[in-house]
């Protein structure tokens, strides 16, 4: 029987690869699984936000938990226009919460604190308009009705306190929430559709997804970019950009419209006139509803217009 001497270093290459073959894969790293991170979640949903003592209506507000967990964002719209957002996460360091609060008034809040009790207690410094420092303190508890939040302010460094408001935030109405989405929806859309007949570039950009897509009849698909360098080109003038038998359904974060569109205008000189079934897709991010998808049927026959 004759043998074959196999070099040293195919052996235990041979070995290194069998080893990690063999061997089971790591469970991905898992980030911010402490229980102290769901410590402030009792203050996740979408709340609608009223005055606890006139139990007037303050505004809406979502609150969730994004990156993987990590944060627990704050999505709030004031009833007199005002729009902020919070961003809260756990200090494992110094096991401390943080919050960053921020809106559409140019306000910078940052409050730090712990759970206490089973109330949140948060504090930190902010000035006034007229530049003086003042003291800022927010709890937030877990009531019959929701969360309750109220806050004070001193301007004397902590020595006295006055409110500054009083609120619980109430499972928001389903029924009263829809019918205010589908409103804003429609209405983004209509906006949309002027856009189109003008060749408004700017209003299209800011509505449409930087994903979107648009499928129409015949199967071609066009993108984001192709809208925008089609309406920059000015190749198509619209003499109507219409629609009716608008329908607006929502479910959650989603919004889909379906309407009858007439499109009367001309393509490079030449002239078209059709009506098309068409349904538009948005969907609710961080920045507002966007248009994500857009379907639109082959020109119906004369006889259906």
């Amino acid at each position: 029987m004759r043998f074959c001497k196999v070099p040293h270093f195919l052996l235990l290459s041979a070995a290194l690869l069998l080893s990690a073959i063999a061997a089971p894969a790591e469970a991905p790293e898992r980030h911010c699984s402490a229980s102290e991170y769901r410590q402030f979640d009792f203050w996740a949903g979408d709340w609608d936000v009223v005055d606890t003592t006139t139990g007037d209506v303050e505004g809406h507000a979502r609150v969730e938990r994004i990156l993987d967990g990590c944060v627990l964002r704050e999505q709030y719209d004031g009833a007199a226009g005002s729009h902020g957002e919070s961003f809260n996460i756990y200090d494992p360091w110094r096991q401390m919460w943080h919050q960053i609060w921020v809106n559409n008034r140019g306000q910078l809040l940052l409050l730090e604190g712990k759970l206490n009790h089973g109330e949140m207690d948060l504090s930190g410094i902010q000035r006034t308009v007229d530049g003086q420092e003042e003291h800022v303190r927010g709890q937030w508890r877990w009531v019959n009705d929701g969360v309750r939040e109220t806050a004070q302010t001193s301007l004397d460094n902590g020595r006295t306190w006055k409110q500054w408001f009083d609120l619980t935030f109430r499972p928001a109405s389903t029924t009263d929430r829809t019918s205010e989405d589908a409103q804003q929806v429609a209405a983004l859309d209509r906006e949309y559709q002027a856009a189109v007949k003008i060749n408004d570039v700017k209003t299209m950009d800011r509505l449409l997804a930087d994903d979107f897509v648009l499928v129409v009849g015949s199967g071609k698909t066009y993108n984001k970019s192709d809208l925008l360098n089609e309406a920059r080109s000015g190749r198509i003038l619209y003499e109507h950009q219409e629609d009716t038998d608008r329908k607006v359904r929502v479910w959650g974060d989603t919004a889909v419209v379906t309407a009858k569109l007439w499109e009367k205008g001309t393509d490079g000189g030449k002239p078209f006139d059709k009506v098309v079934w068409f349904s538009d897709t948005y969907v609710r991010t961080a920045a507002g509803w966007r248009y994500v998808l857009g379907q639109s049927s082959l020109p119906l026959p004369t006889a259906a217009m």
